[in-house]
């Protein structure tokens, strides 16, 4: 499926902007997107920085990868074009947080450039964050409680990503995060770090 847009619509423009939403929660917004192999950590590490950001006094929400499959992508399978749907879809909800001044945090497989590629390009410069999470895949097998990879590679799970299906490493993401060999904490900490560096939040918050 395509990005287009629906006929016989007009785009509304609100009197209350993201500029003036961003000062009403004293942070800029942005999109902060975990990518990664299943198991590599991108929910845990999430949520984790959301609850940081919370104590902090910042306006957030976790997108998580299952959770949307329940609801908003749940009629949509694993296929190729299935995936680039379901991230487009992901990419569209998360433009209207940032436009809502609040710090998106989405945690997703998102196994091709080109699709990541696509949610940046929806949005202006600086406010897609690319958050690799890189973990071994024998460390990721190690957590899957689900037993996931085990069934891929008995052939029972189709197109899964890393046995029978690709995934294609960020190039150039903002930030690497070892969530194979370092802490939570350390990676929550890096994040965190890079939100201040960046302005997204400030030092005294």
């Amino acid at each position: 499926m395509t990005d287009k847009k629906s006929s016989n619509t007009v785009w509304h423009h609100a009197t209350v902007t993201r500029e003036r939403r961003e000062k009403q929660h004293a942070h800029k917004s942005v999109i902060l997107w975990f990518t990664g192999l299943s198991g590599a950590g991108k929910s845990t590490l999430a949520h984790s920085v959301e609850e940081k950001l919370h104590q902090l006094g910042a306006s957030t929400y976790v997108l998580d990868g299952d959770n949307v499959r329940h609801g908003l992508c749940g009629d949509l399978s694993f296929s190729a074009a299935d995936r680039k749907e379901n991230v487009r879809r992901i990419g569209q909800v998360a433009k209207l947080f940032i436009e809502s001044g609040v710090i998106i945090l989405t945690a997703f497989i998102s196994p091709f450039k080109s699709d990541r590629q696509m949610v940046r390009n929806m949005v202006q410069h600086g406010d897609f964050i690319e958050i690799y999470c890189d973990s071994p895949i024998e460390v990721c097998e190690q957590r899957d409680i689900k037993g996931l990879y085990q069934k891929a590679r008995n052939g029972e799970v189709k197109e899964f990503t890393g046995i029978s299906s690709p995934y294609e490493a960020p190039p150039n993401p903002e930030l690497v995060v070892q969530t194979g060999s370092d802490s939570l904490e350390k990676c929550t900490s890096d994040i965190l770090k890079l939100l201040i560096e960046r302005n997204i939040i400030s030092n005294n918050q």
